[in-house]
C-alpha cells in the first residue's frame, strides 16, 4: 500500500452534511482521545475473513497496553466509506496507530500479539501518551497545536473556507485557545463571510476579545469590510492611474485591492503615497499600511519586507 499515514490530515473532511457527520463521529471517537491517548484503528468489515482473524490480536493486546494509555477504535469501512477514503484505505485489514489527530505508524503488518506489542512499545518510548487520562478540555486543548497549525496551513494556501472549518472544529475542542478564534475570525474574513466573522467576534469572551492576536483578526475583519466587487475594483483602479496626484483616489485604490486580495499592489500606492506626502490627511496612507501589516501578521515574510521598504521612506 503506496498510502503514506502521515499525509492524512482531518482538515480534508467536512463537506456535505452526511460527511460532516462522519468527521463529528470520527472526531469523537477517535481524535479527541488520541490526544492523550495511543488510538490504534482499526478498518475491518463483516465480510473480511483476515480482519476477523486479526480482531481478537488486536482487542487482546489493547486490553493489556489499556494501563500505557492505548485504545482501539474499529471502523466498519461499509458504514463509514468517507473516513476510510481519508486515508486512502485500499485493502483490509488497515490498521494504523494515532497520536494527537495524526496517524504515527501503520500497524497493518503486525498480524501476530508479539510484532503488535514490539511496535507498540517502540511507538510508546517516543511519544507522550498520559496513561489514565480523562481526554477532558484541559489535555485537548494544551495539544491542538498541530491542528492550529495545519489550519494556517490551509489558510495561506488560499482555502479560507476550508480553514474555517479546521479552525470551527479547534474552538469546539479548546474553547480557551486565542489562536482558534483568531484563526477562525481571519479565515471567515477571507472568505467573505463577514456576517458570520462579525457575530463570532462580538461573542468572544471579554479576556479573549482583548488579546492581541484577535486585534489582527479585527483588523482583517475591517479590512475585507472594504472588499469591492470586480467592476467597482476596476473604476477605483482607472480613477487612481487617471489622476495620480489625488490622494482620496489612491487611497481608495489601495484600499480596495488589499481587501481584494492584491496587497502589492496596495503596497506599492501607498508607499507612493507616503514618499509623494507622509502627512496627508494625518498620515492617512501609513495608518491604512499599518492596519494591513496588523491584519496579515506582523511576523509574516511580505509584512517584514514591506517594512523594510516604510523604514527607507521614512528614515533612509
Amino acid at each position: 500500500m503506496s498510502h503514506n499515514p502521515g499525509e492524512f490530515h482531518l482538515a480534508s473532511m467536512g463537506l456535505n452534511i452526511d460527511e460532516q457527520k462522519a468527521v463529528d463521529r470520527f472526531r469523537k471517537d477517535v481524535v479527541e482521545p488520541s490526544m492523550t491517548s495511543l488510538v490504534i484503528v482499526d478498518f475491518w468489515a463483516e465480510w473480511c475473513g483476515p480482519c476477523k482473524a486479526l480482531a481478537p490480536v488486536l482487542e487482546k493486546v489493547a486490553a493489556e497496553y489499556a494501563d500505557k494509555g492505548v485504545i482501539l477504535a474499529k471502523i466498519n469501512v461499509d458504514e463509514e466509506q468517507f473516513i476510510a477514503a481519508q486515508f486512502q484505505v485500499k485493502s483490509i485489514p488497515t490498521v494504523y496507530a494515532l497520536f494527537q489527530g495524526q496517524p504515527v505508524a501503520d500497524l497493518t503488518n503486525a498480524r501476530s500479539e508479539s510484532q503488535l506489542k514490539q511496535m507498540l512499545d517502540q511507538i510508546l518510548a517516543q511519544i507522550p501518551v498520559q496513561p489514565g487520562a480523562n481526554g477532558g478540555a484541559a489535555e485537548k486543548a494544551q495539544d491542538v497545536a498541530p491542528l492550529i497549525k495545519m489550519g494556517e496551513n490551509v489558510l495561506a494556501s488560499g482555502d479560507a473556507e476550508r480553514a474555517a472549518g479546521i479552525f470551527a472544529q479547534i474552538v469546539e475542542m479548546a474553547p480557551d485557545k486565542v489562536e482558534a478564534h483568531a484563526g477562525l475570525l481571519r479565515a471567515l474574513a477571507e472568505a467573505g463571510k463577514l456576517d458570520e466573522a462579525q457575530a463570532a467576534l462580538a461573542a468572544l469572551p471579554e479576556d479573549v476579545a482583548a488579546d492581541p492576536a484577535i486585534a489582527q483578526a479585527r483588523s482583517a475583519i475591517e479590512l475585507a469590510a472594504e472588499r469591492p466587487d470586480a467592476g467597482a475594483l476596476d473604476a477605483l483602479r482607472n480613477a487612481a492611474a487617471a489622476n495620480p496626484a489625488d490622494m482620496d483616489a489612491q487611497l481608495a485604490y489601495a484600499t480596495g485591492a488589499f481587501a481584494a486580495g492584491a496587497r502589492d499592489d496596495a503596497a506599492d500606492i501607498l508607499l507612493s503615497m507616503i514618499t509623494a506626502d507622509r502627512e496627508w490627511n494625518d498620515s492617512a496612507a501609513k495608518a491604512k499600511l499599518l492596519q494591513i501589516f496588523e491584519a496579515v501578521g506582523l511576523e509574516d515574510p511580505w509584512v517584514a519586507a514591506t517594512r523594510r521598504r516604510l523604514s527607507t521612506i521614512l528614515f533612509g
